[in-house]
């Protein structure tokens, strides 16, 4: 699922007031750190099935390999489907926003920034909330 001039608004029952950058003490990443990492280092660069493929790349420590293997990996990995940024670590515990631009390619902004206080208020662009993290 990719979205279009959508802006995914913190989750509701979000613990934090300010974002929050991620951490882990593991030595493999989590996949909301991984997010974090491609979405900060390169804004508006992956659509969603992109960034999906970029961090399982990085989780499995698949690097340097064909084109005829990138895409075989492609065609496994998206037999199934997969979660959106609304489910994301980074929307509902770390306070960060999704943004997704006309094309469909990300960035993320935390929830005390400028950049989210303007998507947040622009009424020309799609407003979805962050999955809770628990039922009411």
């Amino acid at each position: 699922m990719s979205y279009k001039n959508t802006f995914i608004l913190v989750a509701p029952d979000c613990p934090v007031e300010v974002s929050e950058v991620p951490v882990s003490k593991r030595a493999k990443k989590p996949i909301h750190l991984l997010q974090y990492e491609l979405l900060t280092a390169n804004p508006y660069t992956y659509d969603h099935q992109e960034l999906i493929f970029e961090v399982h790349l990085l989780k499995e420590g698949i690097e340097n390999i064909s084109e005829s293997e990138r895409q075989e990996i492609w065609g496994r990995l998206f037999q199934k489907g997969h979660p959106c940024l609304r489910t994301s670590a980074l929307i509902k515990r770390y306070g960060f926003g999704a943004h997704y631009n006309e094309e469909g390619k990300i960035a993320i902004y935390p929830m005390e920034s400028e950049g989210y206080q303007q998507f947040e208020e622009d009424y020309l662009v799609k407003k979805l909330l962050g999955m809770r993290s628990r039922k009411k």
